[in-house]
Parts: C-alpha cells; sequence; structure tokens
C-alpha cells in the first residue's frame, strides 16, 4: 500500500529489527501435510447471501468458499453471486491454484510467492506447499511490484500513515522505505489496496510468525541478514471479470503448474541461496 502502509523511516523500522532472530530450519526435507482431496473439483454460481445463511455454523465450508472469492466474512456476506466449488470434502490447497510440490525449491528453507493473477499466496519449505489463501493485491493506479523481495521488520498493530484510521495487524514489511508489506485489512475480493498485500486475519497472523525478519548490526543498524525470500509474480487484468469465475467452466483455469513456479524463481535461485546461506553462517556464529 503506498502510502497506505506505514512508510516507516529506518530509524523506525529498526525498532521491530532488534528482536531475537528466528533460528530457521536446516533440515533439508520437509513433511508434506497430509491434504484431503475432494471427489470432484466441478464449481457453480450461487447467491452468496442464501448460502451463506444455510452454513452459517460451517466454518470449514466458510473458509474455502472465503478463500475460492478472494475475500472475508463481511464483504463475502455483501456479495451478490459468488463461484463454489460443489464438493467441500478437501483441504483448502485443492481449491487454490499452487502446486503441492516444487522440487526446483528443493534446497531453499523458505520461500512465499504472491501471484497476482490469481490473487492467492503459498509458502513452501524445501519445495512442500505449507499454506495457502488469498490476498487482495494493489488496485490497477497503485500496483504492487514484482519480483524478488525479503521480509524486512514486523509489527502486531501500526497505522497508516495514509489515513491514521487505518489499523493494519499482522504487518510485516517487504520493502522498507516504499513502505510495502503484507498486513490483516479488508478484502473486498480484487485487487484494492495501495500497494501493499491485503490478507485475511489468519493469514497474515501465520506469515507473521513463519517468516523470518532482517538482521541488522546492533551499533551501525546495517543490514546483516535478510529475512525470507518473497517472489510476487504476474499481472492482473482490471478490464475482464474475475477471473476465479470462470472457474466453472473450467475448474483448473487458474492452475500454477510446477514448471510455472520454477520458471519465475530461476531468475532469483543464486540471490536467494546466497542470502540464504549467509543467514545460516550468522544464527550458526551465534548461537
Amino acid at each position: 500500500m503506498k502510502n497506505a502502509l506505514i512508510a516507516l523511516s529506518l530509524s523506525t523500522a529498526f525498532l521491530f529489527s532488534c528482536q531475537p532472530p528466528q533460528v530457521v530450519s536446516k533440515k533439508k526435507n520437509s513433511e508434506a501435510p497430509k491434504w484431503q482431496r475432494p471427489a470432484t473439483s466441478a464449481y457453480e454460481l450461487v447467491n452468496a447471501k442464501e448460502w451463506l445463511l444455510e452454513h452459517e455454523f460451517d466454518s470449514s465450508q466458510q473458509t474455502i468458499a472465503f478463500a475460492v472469492n478472494r475475500t472475508d466474512r463481511s464483504n463475502f456476506a455483501q456479495m451478490d453471486t459468488v463461484v463454489l466449488p460443489i464438493d467441500f470434502s478437501g483441504d483448502i490447497v485443492y481449491y487454490l491454484p499452487f502446486p503441492l510440490e516444487v522440487p526446483y525449491l528443493k534446497d531453499i528453507h523458505k520461500i512465499i510467492f504472491f501471484s497476482y493473477p490469481t490473487q492467492t499466496f503459498a509458502t513452501y519449505e524445501h519445495g512442500i506447499l505449507m499454506h495457502t489463501g488469498p490476498t487482495n493485491m494493489g488496485r490497477e493506479k497503485d500496483a504492487t511490484p514484482t519480483g524478488l523481495f525479503y521480509t524486512n521488520w514486523k509489527a502486531e498493530e501500526t497505522r497508516s500513515t495514509f489515513n491514521d484510521e487505518w489499523i493494519l495487524r499482522w504487518n510485516f514489511n517487504v520493502l522498507n522505505i516504499e513502505g510495502i508489506g503484507w498486513h490483516q485489512y479488508s478484502l473486498p475480493g480484487y485487487p484494492a489496496s495501495h500497494s501493499c498485500l491485503r490478507l485475511q486475519e489468519k493469514d497474515a497472523k501465520y506469515l507473521y510468525n513463519w517468516a523470518d525478519q532482517w538482521i541488522l548490526s546492533d551499533k551501525k543498524k546495517q543490514l546483516l541478514v535478510k529475512g525470507t525470500p518473497v517472489i510476487v509474480f504476474g499481472t492482473y487484468d482490471f478490464s475482464v471479470p474475475k477471473p476465479w469465475l470462470q472457474l466453472v467452466s473450467n475448474p483448473h483455469v487458474l492452475d500454477i503448474t510446477e514448471d510455472e513456479i520454477t520458471q519465475i524463481t530461476l531468475p532469483y535461485l543464486n540471490d536467494i541461496l546466497t542470502a540464504q546461506k549467509n543467514r545460516d553462517t550468522h544464527l550458526a556464529n551465534t548461537h
């Protein structure tokens, strides 16, 4: 959120960066979660308000419904027609587009991907998908920058300098001077932010605890170690209907393949592994 997310100065950001560093796991292989696949991948269009009334107490189905429509409960309730799976028996990973495993990422301890075209994110440990969910990224005139970034500082709650009435919870910065990062905020179901990466609260809190902060020197406040790599990729076509509505005619239309993630990561792999080695060495020497 250019301007919308707190554009803190480096000196202010250092306050958040001085927390004890989180030790990165050095295991070579992450254990794949036991995901449950649904019997069918078909989708249909339904009335949001009617469906929500019928499934008022079914939190598991609501979680999937909100994610498929890239929204949250309050915004879902205001929608008219939404797209929903016919079968809700699977885990959320089967309703969102990221692949369950990408062997090319096996040497990377942790990495986060944000997909602009599908408005989703995913975390991987050694090439294994660990967590995924919806996001609402930058609106057309305030597009979220794409490319490779690293997590910097974090804060459980901050206020936007664009509008001090905006409370940003579970905020994690990736572009310090520009003030861009992810945090919990309203998800209207389309790219609507001022460049930041909006998340549901449960996902923002997960990433807040899962990703690593940068490490700065105590005295000169110079960058010693980068945080977790973050790759933002693709573009969003604002001139057409929401792309997930196409799931009705083709349930795999938004799928992101292993090869696509490989090609997206390829230009950045050396940078990522170099930063990772530097972090591992630093933590080994200080613990």
